[in-house]
Parts: structure tokens; sequence; C-alpha cells
């Protein structure tokens, strides 16, 4: 996949005529691929080429300064997932305040048409864009005929009785239902991170563990819990038992850590990068009447990580 991150610098007229669809993507979840799926499907029987239209950034940072959006995805992590899509070029727009206010026949003749030399473009079912989104489908379609263009609704996906969208992901993720994530994902959540030093308590309950800094602060965090975990270290990857949260036994504070615990590994992991693949959620967060009833029930964790991964 081809993907162009300015196009300050794209002469007009040198990319190919394409079927397109436009979308922030966060995740490229099924619903997202079931899209491009219709994209690639429609360029193949017009003898076009495929265009995907996306985001650096979240639109909303642009008109809420103080809007923190919750990732599935970082940048780069949605990029990597796109080119998995068979898309043979993808146009990251940063969103400015000059593109916000494009109506959508403006954004239409002099981006999609002018530009990037969109033929057909592919609108997801419920997806609106211009200023203000005030505009729908039958205009996109008014003004696709105005400038010889074509727009097609795709269909929309479901899966069994889901309707799969980024933010029904998060709110799966925020209740701790990772395998319906998972699900609607297509593929297991992922958190990627640095070991920066801890307060090595795990080390006491016998339990040593990587204090992990994720390296997308704007990344979604699961809800509080032990998981078990697939983790990612290099070319090598491990099982492992991974807890969200304050650590309510120990520090009864508000200070929210993640800890991952590899199986059968030893060795220094700090200042080492980790990939974590959120397999099951093991439990909530709890608070124990001591340090030793954490200790015997993080070997039931353990143990219960370790059968999931057989």
């Amino acid at each position: 996949m081809k993907l162009i991150t300015d196009i300050s610098t794209l002469p007009v007229g040198t990319l190919p005529s394409s079927v397109a669809t436009i979308g922030f993507f966060d995740g490229v979840h099924r619903g997202h691929r079931f899209l491009i799926d219709q994209v690639c499907r429609t360029a193949q029987e017009r003898s076009l080429s495929t265009l995907l239209v996306t985001f650096s950034q979240h639109p909303r940072m642009v008109m809420q300064k103080d809007y923190q959006p919750r990732l599935l995805s970082s940048f780069d992590e949605k990029c990597n997932l796109l080119s998995s899509t068979g898309v043979e070029t993808c146009v990251a727009l940063p969103f400015t305040r000059e593109l916000a206010v494009l109506s959508a026949r403006d954004f239409m003749q002099q981006i999609l048409h002018d530009l990037l030399q969109v033929r057909v473009l592919v609108i997801g079912y419920d997806h609106r864009f211009g200023h203000n989104r005030t505009e729908g489908f039958e205009d996109y379609v008014r003004y696709a005929s105005e400038l010889g263009m074509e727009v097609i609704r795709a269909d929309a996906y479901q899966l069994s009785d889901i309707h799969i969208s980024s933010s029904v992901v998060r709110s799966f993720l925020e209740a701790g239902e990772i395998e319906l994530a998972s699900r609607c994902l297509g593929y297991n959540y992922t958190l990627s991170g640095h070991v920066i030093s801890g307060q090595q308590i795990g080390r006491t309950l016998g339990f040593p563990t990587a204090n992990l800094q994720p390296s997308d602060k704007l990344k979604l965090i699961p809800a509080d819990g032990v998981y078990a975990v697939r983790v990612h270290l290099e070319d090598m990857v491990y099982k492992g038992m991974l807890n969200i949260g304050c650590r309510p036994t120990i520090d009864d504070d508000t200070h929210r850590t993640i800890e991952v615990h590899l199986l059968h590994f030893e060795g220094n992991l700090y200042d080492r990068s980790l990939r974590i693949e959120f397999l099951r959620r093991i439990r909530g967060e709890q608070k124990f009447r001591s340090r030793e009833a954490l200790a015997r029930q993080l070997q039931l964790d353990a143990a219960a990580c370790d059968d999931l991964h057989e």
C-alpha cells in the first residue's frame, strides 16, 4: 500500500482514477474491512484503482482543543492494519480548520475529484462528512452527478446481534469484555509500550512484573483487572499475566499502573519495548485482606493464564 501523508506536494492528476471511501478507521475493525472489501470489489468490476482517505489525527482534536480520544490504534498501527486490506493507496489528510470548513460539495470537488482522481465514492451506510456534517447520502449523490462521479451506499456489517463500530469496541474494552472486543476487531487487541522502573512489589510476592508505559498516550487502556496476555518481546513470544489498576491491597490510591508478568521467563525487562496481546480477562481488580492472600490469588491467576495458552 502506498501511503501519502502530504497532499501539498501531490501534483493534480498524478493518481490513477479510483474507487474510494473515507473514514477515520480507528482500529480497522471488521466493519471497516467489510466496507473496504466493497471498495475493492467495485474497483475490480470497474477496472479502477483503490483508494482510502483517512486522517492523521482525530478530527475532534482540532475542533475541541481539550478533547482526548481513546484510540483503538495509533496512527502507525492503523496504517499497518489498512495495508493488509489489499488497498493500493491510502491518503492520510492532516485534519485542519481549513479542511473542516469545507462543505461536502467542495470537499468532493477540490479534494476527491480534482486532486485524488476519485471517480466512485463508496459511503458507509451512516457516514457523513463536510462542514457540520449537515448533508446526507442524497446530497452526495447529487453533487457527484454534477462532478461526473458516482456515489454508492455500502451495506452495513452485522456480527450476530452486534452492530460493530469503533465506539462499540471501546465500550467492550472499557467493560473488560476483551473477547467480544476481539471478535469485533477481527484480531486480539494490543497495547505497546516501554518498560519503566517500578516499586518492584511484585517481586516480593513471587511474581516480578514489568511496569509498562504505553507508547501512545491516547491509546485506550482496558478495564482494571487481571488478564491473560501474549507478550511480544523482540522476536520472541511469551505467556503473560497482566494487571491493570491501582493495586488496592498494596497502595490503595488512585495511581493506575499496567504491570505484566512473563510466565517461565528469566531476565531483565527494564528499558525494553513490549507488545501486549490481550486474550481474556481473568478477574476484576480486588482488595485482599493481606499480601499473603494476594500472593495466593496470584498463583491461581498465573495457573489460569498458563492453562489458557495450552
